[in-house]
């Protein structure tokens, strides 16, 4: 085939900005520079629409992040990176009054502060395997264009500055020789928009019109080299981003795939650039493939919601629950504060956390939870707080969350559902689950009815009635996890009744295991 070199991506390679075109394997090649290993799938959506969730992902249900880079050096919260260039924002000021003024100081500057020098990660994956989660996901790298492991094609990674260490690579050796499937994020694509503003300059005051750091040529390995600033409203879609930017993007990703082989690949976004993305993807199965014996045991999780309809990959919904039980399984990523560190946080409690973790559950979702780390690499006291009641929380209760399925219906109370299929960024109107809430898992022919509050004298759990249309069998036996003793229950035309013991087994929601309810 023939490939069409723009001039602007000719005056690139001939910088040295990029590495040289080369065709990539024979069976599929839609676009130049893309390089596919041989296995069950080539690079189309009809291909990849035969991609099967492994089981791994299905059972694992829990999940930690550390969304930690860079932009954690500062500890003052989301996007520090871009935020510094855009005139009055709080982390603009900030950075002013701290640092000087972004066209003396810029993010650059800032980077050698970053040095991660308490950071020991086989502690982490311990305290994070205890809590119950059974993958670990850590950045591969954030819109600020700075890969956190010894990258190819980008000398502004954390092995080369800031801690000099690969990052990623520390992490995925924990995370395996601890027995958790290691998942790495990269969410470099919308890099060449977001990036952007470090090239424009201040419309008022002393410094108006004196360009940012990131207009100066020689940062441009860094900041990018976009011709347009996308300052105000920041367009998520990929019009706009040339061909030499998707195909850098590839190679980049595609560095990251090569080395660290992860279980789970997260991009924050839709799947990008088509072809690109879509051979990138047949690459990350393929050679998961290789290493398994033939079966792909590989993620690809995406936003956007036609892919994961189609097969192509595993839906993430962004601080989000659904509304219903999905088919497919599909994952929730969210933060106990914001994603980068931020000095005096207030984070989601023990309670909202478990809430939101049961409740993912029981509609065939996984939990992706951020605890976002200091600039030095531990946790702060109240992160560590809050991971110690999920640990208490999951010691009890675990048997209902990890390997389950769910039920007929994920639940019943009037906590009122997702606001909308598949809608991201709706956690903030969800509301505590109470007593009142009852959510549902399964393990083969046990029911889990998981009461998300403690009942006062009697829980009733309405749905395990004998004459509803759910078609529910004549309950055998009910324990309560976490109590050794014998239940006093009964099971009418009304539902499951349940009287309390005198004593909780946990805090937060109780799980009743429940026999016989499953009648087909």
């Amino acid at each position: 085939m023939s490939t069409k070199i723009t001039r602007r991506t000719a005056c690139k390679l001939i910088a040295g900005t990029l590495p040289a075109l080369k065709l990539g394997a024979a069976q599929h090649e839609p676009s130049p520079g893309i390089e596919i290993e041989r296995g069950p799938f080539v690079g189309t959506r009809a291909a990849l629409s035969n991609y099967e969730i492994p089981e791994w992902f299905r059972d694992a249900k829990f999940g930690i992040w550390a969304h930690w880079g860079p932009q954690s050096a500062v500890e003052d919260g989301d996007w520090y990176a871009r935020n510094i260039y855009m005139q009055g924002s709080e982390q603009n000021l900030y950075h002013c009054e701290t640092y000087g003024h972004p066209s003396k100081f810029g993010y650059k500057d800032t980077i050698p502060l970053w040095k991660a020098e308490q950071f020991d990660p086989a502690y982490l994956i311990g305290l994070y395997k205890k809590a119950g989660a059974k993958y670990f996901m850590s950045m591969g790298v954030h819109h600020d264009n700075f890969d956190m492991w010894n990258s190819t094609y980008q000398s502004w990674n954390a092995a080369n500055m800031g801690p000099k260490k690969d990052i990623v690579g520390m992490w995925a050796h924990a995370a395996r020789d601890a027995g958790l499937r290691f998942a790495v994020s990269e969410h470099l694509w919308v890099s060449y928009k977001w990036f952007s503003v470090s090239h424009g300059h201040d419309a008022t005051g002393p410094y108006a019109g004196v360009p940012y750091d990131g207009a100066d040529p020689e940062y441009k390995s860094l900041y990018g080299d976009s011709d347009q600033i996308w300052s105000n409203s920041l367009d998520w879609s990929e019009t706009g981003i040339p061909l030499w930017w998707k195909r850098h993007w590839y190679m980049r990703i595609k560095d990251l795939v090569d080395r660290y082989q992860p279980d789970l690949l997260y991009t924050d976004g839709p799947l990008p650039f088509e072809d690109y993305g879509l051979n990138l993807i047949a690459r990350l199965y393929n050679l998961s493939a290789k290493k398994s014996g033939g079966k792909t045991e590989a993620v690809y999780t995406c936003k956007r919601m036609e892919d994961a309809e189609q097969g192509v990959a595993v839906l993430d919904v962004e601080r989000g629950v659904v509304n219903d039980i999905w088919p497919r399984p599909w994952q929730t990523d969210t933060c106990i504060g914001q994603w980068h560190y931020k000095r005096g946080q207030e984070y989601k409690t023990p309670k909202t956390v478990i809430d939101m973790l049961v409740d993912i559950v029981s509609r065939n979702g996984n939990l992706m939870l951020n605890f976002p780390l200091p600039a030095r690499g531990t946790l702060d006291l109240e992160e560590l707080s809050v991971l110690a009641e999920i640990t208490k929380w999951m010691s009890v209760n675990s048997e209902a969350i990890h390997a389950s399925r769910p039920w007929k219906i994920y639940g019943e109370g009037p906590a009122p559902t997702a606001a909308a299929s598949g809608a991201a960024f709706n956690e903030e109107k969800r509301k505590d689950l109470t007593a009142a809430d009852v959510r549902f898992t399964t393990k083969g022919d046990t029911l889990y009815a998981v009461v998300m509050g403690w009942p006062e004298y009697q829980t009733v759990i309405r749905p395990l009635a004998t004459d509803t249309s759910l078609r529910v069998g004549k309950i055998q036996n009910v324990e309560l996890l976490g109590f050794d003793g014998k239940l006093d229950w009964s099971q009418d035309n009304s539902g499951l009744r349940v009287m309390m013991p005198a004593q909780k087994p946990c805090d937060y929601a109780i799980a009743f295991k429940v026999t016989g309810a499953i009648a087909g």
